[in-house]
């Protein structure tokens, strides 16, 4: 369903993997975990259209991708954070020029170091009109809350324990202490990455399938035209 791409970036390039649904509908940009752009995600572009959103999946590792737990966590590390806020800006350019995209607004959606980076563009791009974070964790990424417009979905699993639920307390209290709009929903029995269906591991289909629910209700409620 879905097609490589080239975007601008402030003045430079960026690729990714842009899926176009089979009428016009508002614009996501789905954010990857610290795999890269792996099928996993390209998938979840997939999944977008099919629901008719225009999807694209920017490669903020320029084509690095690895399947190592180790190898994922020296690539997230060495994300140079202002290389990848100009992907990000150029990723939501680039679906709002889409013919097929209506509105004026995005969404974005990421997922582990994806779900800190979906919140950062959406706290420095007022292009974002609604912004979704599953387990979203990156410690080199600081989003400046108080610039946050869109309100925000955010999806936790109660075992995790890494997004760990005292962090999303936290969360969860900055937002509300800056009159943020916001919905969490945590899973009691869910581990992190359970939305991941390539990860028998942690893969928890119920919470998965309610979160998937959940997100589509959110994005088309929030980014109607």
């Amino acid at each position: 369903m879905g097609t490589r791409v080239t975007f601008g970036s402030a003045g430079s390039s960026g690729t990714g993997y842009l899926a176009r649904p089979e009428a016009p509908g508002p614009g996501v940009v789905v954010i990857q975990e610290w795999w890269g752009l792996v099928p996993h995600i390209e998938d979840l572009a997939d999944r977008f259209a099919g629901e008719g959103f225009v999807a694209l999946a920017p490669d903020l590792y320029h084509g690095q991708q690895t399947t190592s737990p180790d190898e994922a966590g020296k690539l997230m590390m060495s994300l140079r954070i202002d290389e990848a806020a100009r992907d990000l800006a150029g990723a939501i350019r680039y679906v709002l020029d889409q013919p097929e995209t209506t509105g004026s607004t995005v969404g974005t959606i990421g997922f582990c170091m994806g779900g800190a980076l979906s919140l950062f563009a959406a706290s420095s791009n007022p292009e974002v009109g609604a912004c979704a974070v599953f387990y979203g964790i990156h410690p080199n990424v600081k989003p400046d809350l108080a610039a946050l417009r869109a309100p925000v979905l955010g999806i936790y699993g109660g075992r995790d324990t890494i997004t760990t639920p005292a962090a999303v307390r936290e969360l969860d209290q900055r937002l509300t202490d800056l009159n943020k709009r916001h919905q969490f929903h945590t899973y009691p029995d869910a581990s992190h990455a359970f939305f991941n269906d390539q990860r028998p591991d942690v893969y928890d289909a119920v919470a998965a399938a309610d979160a998937w629910s959940k997100t589509i209700a959110f994005f088309r409620h929030e980014l109607k035209s």
